[in-house]
């Protein structure tokens, strides 16, 4: 979900020709690019250039508009913690702190340009400034969430060969539990008001590094950060994106769908570990040089997520409730068969993004170190993103399900994602998980493992079956019910949250 608030009117300023950093292009003097530049390149009118870094290029624009006057000294980053702590940073102050960030990265944590650094932190205000500084240096940073496990960073500190770990003191102790099985690992940095042996201190470094650091003129195409995969059909990938591709490729989300200026503050749920938390926290936000506000809460609650970023419901556009809305520019999305051919409207297939003649820039540009899995996403001129869906008439999408999991039951395909759907509007359900499951005259069956709400857990698990199944029949069509219904106590969970309908799918199957 995203919330937001008007701070207060001011015209947008990001002008055609803004003072502040020249960059050397065949030894001539090049103007760096402006907002509405972004937006044409987003469009597919303009090039991309042959260098970007979203520190300089973005927020040392904004910075240079305050020292100049042409913007107020609103906000760039605006946190609360609940306990009567406030941080508000603007776009001057955020550069300052950034550059003495940097400082202690290349410095006394010993990092170069292309190292990678895992960044395991909650939403606090240094999780901004290491990213920043990241990027500022041209390092590597891989966002993790606090809720990981020993083994979760074991595993991405090996495959990421990861020379620094920054990290707060919730998830230390599972840091050191492992740490001896990481030998590329070099420097642990701890973000708390206490020291810990073995450690390096963010804090104390931070207070005596210089202000004074020169941004690295990195590649459009140069790598920037890598996030994990969810890993819901096996062990995570790195997906690896450029500084383009998030620093630049998000313009027209932060316009058009987020619907952002340079008044606004948005407030963005998403935890530091997903790459929504960059999408909405960062980059689209600091592109339109709106604040970003954070709440730091023990949890939340929260109705709705705005999910998806290749569709979306834009500003101004019809809403087809279900649906997940039109492609957003620079995707071209298409429904494909199992060829590569685009099927018309009202087919279902697969859902996928057009890579060639040219490949959208702000696309990610691979999963590291895993040719094979890279290479298995593509199909003719495409890249499958693995939901099956369908396109109506027009032009807007609507999710069928993933396409490992959709279920063929008599010659009929069908979609958990709409039995779960109907199966939750049921007061006794508190969530589901739909897989195939052997059936000797259908081949496959629809099964729902259903975890109940606390009042209809004594109820009689027969007739309870009954009543969803009928309910189903009437929520859908009734050739989708699940002739099968299991109860259980909880789903397995990726760490994500997303449930791992592939195990339970093989433990039907096991066996067979």
């Amino acid at each position: 979900m995203k919330i937001f608030f008007r701070y207060q009117t001011f015209r947008f300023i990001w002008l055609t020709k803004p003072p502040g950093r020249r960059l050397h292009k065949d030894h001539q003097l090049w103007t760096p690019l402006t907002l509405a530049d972004f937006e044409a390149i987003n469009r597919c009118n303009r090039p991309l250039p042959k260098n970007f870094n979203f520190a300089a290029d973005v927020l040392d624009q904004w910075s240079q508009k305050e020292k100049t006057g042409e913007r107020p000294a609103n906000p760039a980053l605006w946190w609360v913690n609940g306990k009567g702590d406030e941080v508000k940073w603007s776009f001057r102050e955020l550069g300052s702190l950034s550059r003495k960030a940097a400082n202690m990265l290349t410095k006394p944590c010993g990092l170069q340009r292309g190292d990678r650094v895992a960044v395991i932190l909650p939403p606090i205000p240094e999780w901004w400034l290491v990213n920043v500084a990241c990027i500022r240096t041209g390092i590597i940073f891989m966002p993790g969430t606090i809720q990981l496990t020993a083994k979760d960073i074991l595993y991405r500190l090996r495959a990421s060969k990861a020379k620094c770990i920054v990290a707060s003191e919730e998830v230390a102790p599972a840091v050191e539990s492992i740490v001896l099985e990481c030998p590329d690992l070099k420097t642990k940095l701890l973000v708390s008001p206490q020291s810990r042996n073995g450690w390096l201190s963010f804090q104390e470094l931070f207070q005596f590094a210089s202000e004074e650091h020169s941004c690295v003129e990195t590649g459009s195409q140069e790598p920037m950060t890598i996030y994990f995969t969810s890993g819901t059909t096996g062990f995570p990938k790195m997906a690896q994106h450029s500084q383009s591709s998030l620093g630049i490729g998000f313009t027209l989300c932060g316009r058009y769908w987020l619907d952002l200026k340079s008044s606004d503050i948005i407030w963005n749920m998403s935890d530091t570990g997903w790459v929504k938390a960059a999408i909405g926290s960062v980059f689209s936000s600091w592109l339109c040089g709106a604040c970003v506000f954070v709440h730091r809460m023990a949890q939340f609650d929260t109705d709705t997520f705005l999910d998806g970023m290749i569709c979306a419901n834009q500003k101004g556009q019809e809403i087809k409730p279900g649906s997940m809305g039109k492609g957003m520019l620079p995707y071209d999305v298409q429904i494909i068969d199992e060829n590569g051919n685009v099927l018309p409207p009202g087919k279902e297939g697969e859902i996928a993004l057009r890579l060639k003649p040219t490949r959208p820039f702000c696309f990610f540009s691979k999963y590291v170190d895993n040719p094979q899995k890279t290479a298995a996403t593509i199909r003719g001129d495409f890249y499958v993103t693995g939901d099956r869906g369908v396109m109506d008439s027009d032009g807007y999408f609507w999710f069928v399900g993933r396409a490992d999991d959709v279920i063929i039951s008599s010659g009929y395909r069908i979609g958990p994602f709409e039995v779960e759907s109907a199966l939750i509007e049921h007061p006794a359900v508190v969530e589901s998980a739909v897989v195939s499951s052997p059936d000797q005259i259908r081949g496959e069956v629809v099964k729902a493992f259903v975890v109940l709400a606390a009042p209809f857990k004594s109820y009689n698990p027969e007739k309870l079956t009954l009543e969803l199944q009928d309910h189903v029949k009437k929520s859908t069509a009734p050739y989708k019910y699940p002739r099968k219904v299991e109860f259980v106590q909880e789903l397995p969970k990726t760490i994500t949250g997303k449930i791992k309908r592939n195990v339970l799918r093989d433990q039907e199957w096991r066996g067979r």
